[in-house]
């Protein structure tokens, strides 16, 4: 399962269209879950109605939150989505017994079952999450809220019972105008994390969406990796019949 987790004051200004390249990340399968981080009152409305639409494109969620509710909600966004995910496939095993069913009509002892296998799901699946970072100047007050949560989420991934892996990127680059950079290759290690943010320098403009298309292209390398240890379908046959056997 992967994510783009984008931590913004929105309002970008530097290259292509961040709600397009969010889409592009739908269709990839990859979702986009986008948190604003704001001390309130410092946010137009243009910069919250952005946040909102890149989520929404990227099939995810948004949030816009001040800098002390930011470790707590980054991690409720995170599980949210992952049980959405899941409950979208879920949905369609579904339907393909009860046609346009819902799973409300199963039987209650079946309906019972698919519940508990939401749940074990959400702690036992794998999960890839690229944190995407705002590091333009307007974000440096809040690096250390930023700090923060990520170090928490670190941890609260380390306990799931399924593999998760964290990469970290941060935009601007190494100059004003360049799309993003990466910080830390995809990890487990928490102690990785914790040494990230020594190496930031907030700066610059905020070019979103090159920043996600750049973590897009990170994604299509581990793609190509997959294809070669995988036969296509592998992980698609894998899924139903994990969710094939709780619905008889």
């Amino acid at each position: 399962m992967k994510q783009i987790l984008l931590i913004t004051d929105g309002c970008s200004n530097v290259g292509e269209s961040p709600v397009l390249a969010a889409a592009h990340a739908r269709q990839e399968g990859i979702t986009v879950n986008v948190v604003g981080v704001v001390d309130f009152g410092t946010i137009g409305e243009l910069g919250s109605r952005e946040i909102a639409d890149i989520a929404k494109a990227g099939g995810g969620i948004s949030r816009i939150v001040g800098t002390p509710q930011l470790a707590q909600t980054i991690q409720m966004m995170t599980r949210k989505t992952v049980v959405q995910t899941i409950q979208q496939a879920v949905n369609i095993e579904v339907q393909k017994i009860l046609g346009e069913g819902s799973l409300a009509e199963l039987p209650p002892q079946q309906r019972s079952q698919m519940v508990t296998m939401v749940d074990e799901l959400t702690e036992t699946t794998s999960l890839r999450i690229a944190l995407l970072i705002d590091a333009s100047a307007s974000m440096k007050p809040k690096l250390g809220a930023v700090m923060d949560a990520i170090r928490d989420l670190a941890l609260s991934l380390e306990a799931r019972e399924g593999r998760s892996e964290i990469a970290v990127f941060h935009f601007p680059g190494r100059n004003s105008s360049e799309d993003a950079m990466l910080d830390i290759d995809w990890t487990h290690d928490v102690a990785e994390i914790r040494s990230l943010f020594s190496r930031l320098k907030m700066r610059g403009a905020t070019p979103t969406g090159p920043a996600i298309f750049k973590v897009l292209e990170h994604y299509r390398c581990d793609k190509l990796d997959e294809y070669r240890d995988d036969p296509p379908g592998g992980e698609d046959r894998a899924r139903e019949g994990m969710i094939g056997g709780y619905v008889v």
